[in-house]
């Protein structure tokens, strides 16, 4: 324990969660993935250990750290905040709970010979037009989405090139269905995982395990719900949202690729975002994309804002000593074996890929 003043600072235990959930839910900067649920899931599924900082004051918690002491072979085990997401870092009540939960972090640092904290924060919000004169290319931003009272503000909002696309979808005989919020049926998870298995071998990268999207459907529970779109009865597109408060986000979707002339992304999004509306959710984040580049226009065309992301390292006294906010270039090697991955079989891809993903915080 460390005690600044009336500030105490604890490891959580899993009998805090719902206090944890409580105070994340309430906090303006919090995102889905602030909740309890995370560090949960990623230590079912991958045995990487949590360091969650709760600080109390008072006996009422004033701030969080979620961290996840991250190991990869034949390395020592790192601090990330957060693996896995766009987003993790302190939330607290005042610079001065930020900064002690911050030299907490440090201390363990110091105690393990560490040198720094990957750090995944948030720094400047963009409207499009400051975004068309501040120099963002080849910068990662999340697109966020404000999001009116009901589903049909905003498909009164769109634009009616964007309602047209959507009304494509369903015209090409596109069907969509989203699970209840507290059951997951087996058949949402099959086939979400099915596609996006594929799609990730397509892409040249190694897919999660299944067994973390199970830890990630049972932790959340009514805070998750999984999108399936179909033609006729193959799913060809699929999504994960989670929830915290009044706030959503979608660190999971993908469309199987030879059906995406009939645009089933169109249809996988409007799901999604059509009952996260109805649900009382007034924030909407579309994730990480590069500015400017093809995801970015997409996210962009519902009417979602870019804000800079701000990934950095953080040494032991919670100074800046580097930023990877701009690492979006690919090496040589990087590209050979995205080109193998590409050509394997599927099968081969979903047995290898999950040992390789567990240690890509990514």
């Amino acid at each position: 324990m460390n005690s600044l003043g009336q500030i105490e600072i604890n490891l959580a235990t899993n009998q805090q969660q719902v206090a944890w959930d409580e105070y994340v839910k309430q906090h303006k900067n919090a995102t889905p993935y602030h909740m309890f649920a995370w560090g949960l899931a990623v230590e079912q599924a991958y045995q990487h250990k949590t360091y969650y900082l709760i600080a109390t004051q008072q006996n009422t918690i004033v701030g969080v750290l979620p961290l996840v002491q991250f190991k990869k072979p034949f390395a020592k085990q790192q601090l990330c905040s957060l693996p896995f997401c766009d987003l993790g870092g302190v939330l607290a009540d005042s610079k001065v709970i930020e900064q002690a939960l911050l030299a907490e972090a440090g201390k363990w640092l110091m105690q393990n010979n560490q040198q720094y904290i990957d750090y995944r924060a948030t720094e400047v919000n963009y409207d499009s037009a400051a975004s068309e004169q501040i120099d963002l290319d080849n910068k990662k931003v999340r697109m966020l989405l404000q999001l009116p009272e009901n589903s049909q503000a905003l498909w009164d909002g769109f634009k009616s090139k964007l309602r047209s696309q959507i009304r494509k979808a369903e015209k090409n005989g596109l069907t969509a269905e989203i699970s209840a919020a507290s059951n997951k049926e087996q058949k949402f998870v099959d086939g979400f995982y099915q596609v996006i298995s594929r799609n990730m071998r397509d892409l040249g990268s190694p897919v999660h395990s299944k067994a973390w999207f199970d830890s990630i459907l049972n932790f959340y529970g009514e805070n998750a719900v999984i999108a399936l779109v179909y033609k006729d009865d193959i799913v060809v597109g699929a999504g994960i949202v989670l929830t915290c408060g009044n706030k959503a986000c979608i660190p999971w979707a993908s469309t199987v690729a030879e059906y995406n002339r009939l645009a089933p992304n169109m249809l996988l999004y409007w799901t999604l975002l059509q009952h996260v509306a109805d649900n009382h959710i007034a924030n909407f984040d579309f994730g990480r994309s590069t500015f400017n580049e093809g995801t970015y226009r997409f996210k962009a065309q519902w009417g979602a804002q870019a804000e800079l992301l701000d990934w950095c390292q953080l040494n032991a006294q919670g100074q800046r000593i580097n930023t990877e906010t701009n690492a979006t270039g690919k090496g040589k090697m990087r590209a050979r074996v995205e080109d193998i991955w590409r050509k394997l079989p599927l099968a081969v891809t979903e047995a290898v890929g999950p040992k390789v993903r567990k240690y890509i915080s990514l």
